[in-house]
């Protein structure tokens, strides 16, 4: 299995609508994903390690796959689409990472 990781990063001017991602967003995601996509999950940043430090990212979202491949020819299609949405809740580029899961 395989997991995409959309990071978000925080910063001083960093917008990001975390009601619109998990209502709007992801579920356009995952209508558009279909079978291919196994599972998601969102997470929210709420502090750094240090306290009263901020958090180094707004959000992250998961996208599990079977393979980097499975990935690619569900995405591929529908890149467009879901990349064309950002503006509608963020003004931040993510950071993309595909990783394999191990546990």
């Amino acid at each position: 299995m395989i997991k995409v990781s959309v990071m978000y990063p925080s910063g001083k001017d960093a917008k990001f609508d975390i009601g619109y991602y998990t209502g709007t967003h992801m579920p356009l995601v995952q209508a558009r994903l279909g079978a291919a996509l196994k599972k998601i999950a969102v997470e929210e940043g709420l502090a750094g390690g240090a306290p009263g430090a901020p958090p180094p990212y707004a959000a992250f979202g998961h996208l599990y796959f079977d393979s980097v491949e499975a990935f690619q020819a569900a995405f591929g299609p529908h890149a467009n689409e879901i990349m064309g949405d950002l503006p509608n809740f963020t003004n931040i580029q993510p950071t993309i990472q595909i990783s394999a899961v191990k546990l």
